[in-house]
């Protein structure tokens, strides 16, 4: 299963820059500014940023827990962008 949000914002780059660094300490990360994976322990997640939005694509684990997993990454992405947070993430 894999679920994509696009994620309305023009800060994506900076997002998803500081989410990638942010979880470097304990996952693997790989981000440049325009994309980034982190390997997250309940499956990866996979981010590009546009001019417009920043897709997020997260793929669970078949043991993990969905809503879990979403709110996760929601509630951090939200911490980076507290100025127009909350962001709307619309699961696909």
């Amino acid at each position: 299963m894999t679920l994509t949000a696009q994620v309305p914002t023009t800060s994506g780059s900076r997002y998803l820059h500081q989410l990638c660094k942010h979880w470097s300490h304990k996952f693997e990360t790989d981000f440049d500014a325009r994309q980034g994976v982190i390997a997250f322990p309940m499956g990866p997640i996979r981010m590009a940023a546009g001019e417009e939005a920043l897709t997020v694509t997260i793929e669970p684990n078949p043991d993990a827990d969905v809503a879990v997993f979403k709110k996760v990454v929601a509630d951090h992405l939200d911490r980076f962008a507290f100025r127009e947070a909350p962001l709307t993430f619309d699961w696909q």
